[in-house]
Order: structure tokens, then sequence, then C-alpha cells
């Protein structure tokens, strides 16, 4: 089974990283220097997986926006669920529902696409 989790912080790292804004030309240019400098130090995925993943990650951003908004602020930006919670005014804990919440989607998308991921075979739990 997939650790979305891993899956999706060594995606948040690779989008933190990709100075070339390949992949979030709308979302991304000219929001690099907002990245925090510790964000972009982790380890990624590789740009074919991240290219998979962001795709997905676009479909959930035209169908749940606000679990895509989440998981970008939470995986790329590096946000604490403290921060996220005072942001959506409610507790830390109702944060992690919902991260939880968005995090299956995004798992559950992978599934159903029988996607493959090259590091799948480094974060299987």
């Amino acid at each position: 089974m997939r650790d979305i989790q891993q899956v999706l912080e060594r995606w948040g790292a690779w989008v933190a990283d990709n100075k070339e804004d390949a992949c979030w030309p709308g979302v991304a240019a000219g929001l690099s220097s907002l990245i925090p400098s510790k964000v972009k130090t982790r380890v990624q995925c590789c740009d074919e997986d991240g290219i998979t993943i962001s795709n997905v990650m676009a479909g959930l951003r035209a169908k749940h926006p606000a679990a895509y908004d989440l998981l970008f602020d939470y995986y790329v930006f590096g946000k604490t669920f403290m921060q996220l919670a005072r942001e959506h005014h409610c507790s830390d804990g109702h944060i992690g529902k919902k991260l939880q919440n968005a995090e299956g989607v995004v798992d559950g998308y992978l599934m159903a696409l029988g996607i493959k991921l090259e590091i799948d075979k480094y974060i299987m739990r």
C-alpha cells in the first residue's frame, strides 16, 4: 500500500524547488519568493512522478478546490496545522481531518487510474 503522505511530501518539495515553474505557470509564477528556504531542502520525487502527481492535483483543483488549496499550503508552502487552522477559522484537529480527507481523495485518484509511481518502491507501507 502506498504512503500517500510521503508521496505528497516529495511532490511538494519537487513543486517548491521547480525553478522553471513548468507545471504551475498560473499558480507558481512569481510565488517562488514566498516559499521558505527550509521547504526547498526536502527530498523530492523525480520529474516524471512530479508531473503525474501535478496532473492528479489539477483534477483535484477542478473538483475540490478547498482540498487542493489545503494540500498545496501544507505540502508545498510547508504551513503548520496551527497556521492552517488560523486561516480556515477552525481547530488544528479539524485541519488534520480535512488534510486526511484530501490525501485520501488524491490516493483514490491514483488507485482508480492505476498509476504506478517510481517512488512507490521507496515509500510503500
